[in-house]
């Protein structure tokens, strides 16, 4: 039984964040509380007894998985490139429905073969939107802020509207926003509706000013949200979404080499004051609990 009272229903933890094999680190995410969890497609294939043994872990975990990631490169290639790309979707496409998962995440190309032409690129959205209709999945497609043709979200945003296609939405990180600069205004074109998936993470700097340093913060050196120098930001970036009308995830989208380091169980209760900052001094609420439960700070 778990040490703390209720779950976070708002909240969940990126496996990313924590060492160790799978279902410790499921335990550890619900041991502080959470009901939620983001995994990786690495989680279910590195599982040593299979991927679909990984599958029947997070379902007796109890865990409901926020979302699975991470589909890469996929738009803006053409000829065998684009086949390869296609084959690697419907593969991830069928982890996810395994796991009854409803959003899988996609993030803008990189790749130096794929094409600025936003016909093709909204071509490519709605054929991977397409795919995932029969198997009940929506797309979030993120900008990543080093993408080569898509690197802040109202452009992902501006794809996301062309392409019209019921289940192709945004998936929103806090951390390519606060690199970009990209001005909070920014998120009054977006509808809320659409947004399917919110990923919030902090860090140690106000600038970075290469790629590369952008590159490697956001692989290696994220906080949770209230750790770093951004966190007024983040808190004005929550109540404008919360304003908007998102009722949706946040997930704790955080790389940091030096948590790989820690217990499981001293990470997870940084992400869980995070998700008591965020949910009732940010919010002005109490974090949803079954039977209406005011979460309690844990005791030593």
């Amino acid at each position: 039984m778990s040490q703390f009272e209720g779950k976070f229903d708002d909240f969940g933890m990126d496996t990313i964040t924590l060492a160790g094999p799978l279902k410790a680190k499921l335990d550890a995410m619900k041991a502080a509380g959470f009901s939620q969890v983001m995994l990786l497609a690495r989680d279910l294939v590195s599982h040593p007894e299979g991927w679909r043994a990984a599958v029947q872990e997070v379902k007796d975990s109890g865990l409901r998985v926020t979302g699975f990631q991470v589909l890469r490169d996929f738009e803006g290639l053409s000829g065998h490139l684009h086949d390869y790309k296609v084959d690697i979707a419907k593969s991830m496409m069928e982890m996810c429905a395994a796991l009854d998962c409803r959003v899988m995440l996609a993030c803008s190309s990189t790749s130096t073969h794929a094409t600025g032409d936003t016909d093709k690129l909204v071509q490519d959205l709605r054929k991977l939107a397409m795919l995932a209709i029969p198997m009940n999945i929506k797309i979030a497609f993120e900008a990543l802020s080093w993408g080569r043709n898509v690197n802040e979200f109202p452009q992902a945003w501006d794809l996301i509207s062309q392409a019209d296609m019921p289940n192709l939405g945004l998936g929103f990180d806090s951390f390519h926003l606060f690199a970009t600069k990209t001005p909070l205004d920014e998120l009054e074109i977006l509808a809320p509706s659409k947004i399917f998936l919110v990923q919030l993470a902090d860090f140690m700097w106000n600038e970075i000013k290469t790629v590369e340093e952008r590159i490697t913060t956001a692989r290696t050196f994220r906080v949770f949200p209230g750790e770093g120098v951004h966190s007024e930001a983040l808190a004005e970036l929550v109540l404008k979404l919360h304003q908007l009308g998102y009722r949706g995830d946040y997930s704790f989208e955080v790389f940091n080499d030096d948590y790989q380091q820690m217990p499981l169980e001293t990470v997870a209760a940084r992400a869980r004051r995070a998700a008591l900052w965020l949910g009732e001094d940010v919010l002005r609420r109490s974090v949803p609990l079954p039977n209406q439960m005011r979460l309690r700070q844990a005791h030593a």
